[in-house]
């Protein structure tokens, strides 16, 4: 069975990796891996060391985790910031989880984004993650 949406891994009882074709779901060369996660590099990066860090099981999006993968995730978390701090040295983090098409999520299969940020990246640093809907990132500018 060919995977094209997110909701076809609701018709897979266990979402069991494997079981559907999904990108994800056929990495076998990780960075770091627990029994629930891996992480690897971001073969498209924002930044100089971006880190995926994804779910063995597939599963759509981050609502349909369990807590010991989301745990598992978050475990990862920290060797990746650990390793990027050594090797890229950067000067700060965005952590983030796109969570179906209109947030932006390309393979619906849960994965956290940890992206390295470095001073001047960007214009403007200001709003941070509230920079995904430019207009509505203002704030405690008097606007």
């Amino acid at each position: 069975m060919k995977r094209r949406h997110a909701a076809f891994s609701e018709r897979i009882p266990g979402g069991e990796a494997g079981t559907v074709d999904c990108i994800f779901c056929s990495i076998k060369d990780y960075v770091f891996e627990n029994d629930l996660a891996y992480a690897i590099f971001d073969k498209t990066p924002v930044n100089d060391g971006h880190m995926l860090i994804i779910t063995k099981r597939h599963a759509a999006d981050f609502f349909e985790i369990t807590k010991e993968e989301r745990d598992a995730i978050f475990d990862l978390i920290e060797k990746c910031r650990d390793l990027i701090d050594k090797k890229f040295k950067p000067d700060g983090y965005n952590i983030g989880v796109n969570c179906g098409e209109p947030a932006g999520q390309s393979v619906m299969h849960v994965h956290m984004h940890l992206i390295p940020r470095y001073k001047g990246d960007t214009a403007s640093s200001h709003g941070g993650v509230r920079a995904v809907v430019p207009e509505r990132m203002r704030y405690g500018t008097g606007q």
